[in-house]
């Protein structure tokens, strides 16, 4: 009887155990994701064809960012055929090139140029070429890869909590931050071996804390920078008097770059600023406690998907060769292939990525922000873990966009990108950006942006409703070059004395009147370009709060001005003034604008701000 019993409660487990093994194994095939089911696949038989021309309507569900590929059979494919594009309102002429091969005799020719798509919905494709093709593919941009969307209703659920909203609505006032790009590699400032690293042999970004990538530095060598890195200990009260002085309310330190030194004093890697540096202690304290004594919020920057020291291949291989089967091109940019570790991605993962961030929000309980960077090839559910982590521990601390795919509780704009005023975006948004050509100290960059040029960036950010983070390079030493501290205190005594049309505004109804705007298209569009352009009396940007509307020029133009945007008929106004003086000002409304004369303005002013009381909210 005892051996029949106990037969049955076996057999009941083995059954109770195999329904386990379905469920996992189930969800585990739920869990695995085909990237193609966001492609847009265009045969040419099902295209309208008129000559050379063929053309093609499809649906859009998904906004973002994609690239065009055309498929021909490989015995009819030549090379450098000419092929003109037209998608929506964008129009180009490319030459045809092998990129790729799939299925054995199929060729992929790439376009490298981006296609935008920002609205779901119907669009056209028309493509006019002599050469021989079977289809198009309009695929998403390896930067801006789509989720399976699994995770949002949970993600929307912390997102939406009180405890975020309040977090954003204060992030949403402060308008300016500092960003603080420092490290090992601060030492160098921008050189290996008396090469700079503009010279360096290799591809890839030329700023400084890419230093180890630039010149492909084995992991044993590069660690060697940590025994000589003992900066003054007046760092963070520096820094943090300076953040103060500009009129910044927060801070972000890379706590963890993509060379993967830590900055803090962590467990679970002693390659840090405590175990591994003469300094012996945790700088990310230090300037913690600096900054909460000058009333300035606190954030972290942390590089999560690139780890140079540790984190493998960042995934690397596993990816390509995926990818590889599809005839899709997998960038190995932010990628140790020269010197991985061991370990594989995930194994970094859990062994210190996870982990550090725990340290992190434990370690510096008033955490107000960590920006994530280098996202990498981390899937949509590490990505995920990652935000949920930070919420779980401290809702209380926002998220960027880089975290991955949708996952941000704010989007960044782009390294020292700014969008246009016509572009929607679905969130609060903040651009970050240099105050020369690089974001780490490089020794020879004196291309600084002087004072007038780093307040219009501001101010059009500003007037466009977002925040600036606006970074700093300290030396090895944790010394600020002088040029950029002086620029940046003479930015910010604007700043003091018109902070009433900074903090806690918003966008207005209109941005700006005047020349149209000077984008910035990156951080290598202003090193190039230079920044060129003439501020008039006519320009004005705008910005609101409550009834008030605060109307900013960029010059110290003294005499009559017209703001047109404020037109009789429009606006019902109360008062006019000068908002450094507190000059209550004579002013005259019509059909054409709002007129009044600016007076007593000292000769080296940057600028100047009206402030303007409606009777109306």
């Amino acid at each position: 009887m005892k051996l029949r019993i106990n037969t049955i409660v076996f057999a009941v487990f083995l059954i109770l155990v195999s329904c386990k093994i379905n469920v996992y194994t189930s969800s585990l095939k739920k869990e695995k994701f085909n990237q193609t089911n966001n492609w847009i696949v265009l045969e040419k038989t099902v295209s309208e064809k008129e000559g050379n021309t063929f053309s093609w309507s499809f649906k859009v569900k998904q906004p973002t960012e994609y690239v065009l590929q055309i498929v021909s059979n490989q015995a009819y494919f030549r090379d450098k055929t000419t092929v003109k594009i037209k998608i929506g309102e964008q129009e180009f002429e490319k030459t045809l090139l092998k990129s790729y091969v799939i299925n054995s005799n199929q060729i992929v020719s790439e376009i490298k140029n981006k296609i935008q798509f920002k609205n779901i919905g119907n669009q056209t494709i028309s493509i006019s070429t002599k050469g021989n093709f079977t289809s198009l593919r309009i695929i998403p941009h390896y930067k801006k890869p789509i989720g399976t969307g699994n995770f949002h209703q949970e993600w929307l659920k912390m997102h939406q909590s009180i405890e975020k909203q309040k977090a954003l609505q204060h992030f949403k006032e402060s308008k300016l931050g500092m960003f603080i790009h420092w490290g090992l590699y601060s030492q160098a400032g921008g050189m290996w071996k008396e090469t700079r690293i503009n010279k360096s042999p290799f591809s890839g970004p030329k700023v400084a804390e890419w230093l180890m990538f630039a010149f492909r530095i084995s992991r044993k060598e590069y660690s060697e920078l940590a025994k000589t890195f003992n900066p003054d200990k007046s760092f963070a009260q520096n820094i943090a008097k300076l953040a103060k002085d500009v009129g910044m309310k927060y801070v972000v330190l890379t706590s963890k770059h993509h060379d993967g030194f830590s900055l803090f004093n962590s467990a679970v890697s002693d390659y840090n600023m405590v175990d591994a540096t003469p300094y012996k202690a945790d700088v990310v304290k230090e300037l913690y406690d600096a900054c909460l004594k000058e009333g300035l919020d606190f954030g972290v920057y942390y590089s999560h998907g690139n780890d140079w020291m540790d984190g493998s291949d960042g995934n690397y291989n596993n990816i390509k060769k995926e990818n590889d089967s599809l005839g899709i091109y997998t960038h190995p940019i932010g990628k140790n292939l020269w010197d991985p570790s061991p370990n594989t991605h995930e194994e970094y993962l859990e062994r210190k990525a996870y982990p550090q961030i725990k340290e992190l929000l434990t370690l510096f309980p008033k955490l107000n922000l960590i920006w994530f960077d280098g996202t990498g090839f981390i899937t949509e559910k590490q990505a995920f873990e990652f935000y949920k982590q930070v919420y779980n521990i401290n809702p209380n601390v926002l998220v960027n966009r880089r975290v991955g795919y949708a996952f941000g509780d704010y989007l960044d704009a782009g390294d020292n990108k700014i969008p246009s005023a016509s572009e929607k975006l679905d969130k609060y948004w903040e651009t970050c950006g240099t105050t020369n050509n690089s974001w780490g100290y490089k020794s020879y960059d004196e291309d600084w942006k002087n004072p007038k040029e780093l307040l219009y960036y501001f101010v059009d950010i500003l007037s466009k409703g977002g925040n600036y983070l606006l970074n700093i390079g300290p030396d090895g030493e944790g010394q600020v070059p002088e040029t950029s501290a002086k620029n940046l205190r003479e930015m910010g005594k604007w700043i003091h004395q018109n902070s009433d049309a900074v903090y806690g505004t918003s966008r207005w109804k209109i941005p700006n009147e005047g020349q149209e705007e000077t984008l910035l298209g990156g951080t290598g569009h202003r090193a190039t370009k230079g920044f060129k352009r003439n501020f008039t009396s006519k320009d004005f940007w705008f910005t609101a709060k409550g009834n008030k509307v605060y109307v900013i020029s960029l010059t110290n133009t003294k005499g009559e001005i017209l703001i047109k945007s404020l037109k009789k008929g429009d606006e019902t106004i109360e008062e006019v003034k000068l908002l450094r003086s507190n000059k209550i000002l004579n002013w005259q409304q019509d059909k054409n604008g709002l007129k009044t004369t600016i007076i007593g303005l000292p000769k080296n002013a940057l600028g100047y701000v009206v402030e303007v009381t409606l009777k109306n909210n």
